[in-house]
């Protein structure tokens, strides 16, 4: 017969102990957002994204790209401009539990997958009050949102979780190199490895990528990851295909670390698992 007493509560996941998206200490308490930014000429200083964790790059339509921030160990105070979403973000961000996703807008067919998804949707038609439009701006590289506000209505956002990083000595191995290209078919992002900082500096289309803050955006570390791209069910306002970038499964990569670069194989056996 089925027992009549309380079963015992589940114990809550006790935090890292050291964030698995950083290796350092601070933040392992905190919450995951993830943030949809604008990458072109036009969006350029972008603020907050010095701060970010990771950052990803994914090609949209037309062959240019828009940057997807995971902020966890530390947030920024504002960040933006803030940009619509698209279908590939819900397939990277599953592999972080349940993370909010700020984002502008999508086209209406999408919003069913928003709400299957894993994500805590923060965008403006649930947490307006956290989006402003920055008058210096033109549209729609105006609209930025204040990161405290928004995670108020974010309460049921995760905590930080294993994705596949490791932190540690760099290997054996690996070719010495200055500079690396990423191609886009509308674009290029370019690190270029800076001694001096110990990390390697960003350009966007050959211009220096500069933060809204001050100073120019890079990274300790830089994953190139190849990944292979079709098109999804879903278009633009233009009728262009917005692209699906695949990434479960298996595939080439470079890792650029301390002055080298590294050929790797990634590989993500599901979209709730995370990249090795």
């Amino acid at each position: 017969a089925p027992s009549t007493s309380p079963a015992p509560a589940s114990p809550s996941p006790a935090a890292p102990e050291t964030h698995p998206f950083t290796g350092g200490r601070t933040g392992l308490d905190n919450r995951v957002l993830a943030v949809k930014i604008d990458n072109t000429h036009s969006a350029h200083p972008q603020q907050g994204l010095k701060a970010a964790d990771i950052v990803y790059v994914e090609q949209v339509e037309g062959g240019v790209t828009r940057i997807m921030a995971v902020y966890s160990s530390k947030y920024p105070a504002r960040i933006g401009p803030v940009r619509s979403a698209r279908i590939s973000d819900l397939h990277i961000l599953s592999q972080y539990g349940r993370p909010a996703l700020a984002y502008s807008g999508v086209q209406s067919k999408m919003k069913p997958y928003i709400r299957r998804s894993s994500v805590q949707d923060v965008s403006p038609d649930r947490a307006g009050a956290a989006y402003y439009r920055n008058g210096g701006r033109p549209a729609p590289y105006n609209l930025f949102v204040v990161t405290r506000t928004l995670l108020a209505r974010a309460p049921k956002a995760g905590g930080p979780k294993d994705i596949g990083f490791r932190f540690g000595p760099a290997p054996d191995g690996g070719k010495r190199i200055s500079n690396f290209t990423a191609r886009w078919p509308s674009g290029t992002m370019s690190f270029r490895w800076s001694g001096k900082q110990k990390r390697w500096l960003s350009f966007y289309d050959g211009r220096v990528n500069r933060a809204a803050e001050g100073g120019q955006l890079g990274g300790k570390t830089v994953v190139i990851q190849y990944a292979k791209t079709t098109r999804s069910r879903f278009r633009d306002f233009l009728g262009n295909y917005t692209p699906l970038v695949h990434t479960t499964g298996t595939g080439k990569a470079t890792v650029l670390r301390d002055g080298k670069a590294y050929a790797a194989k990634w590989s993500r056996p599901s979209d709730g698992k995370g990249t090795t």
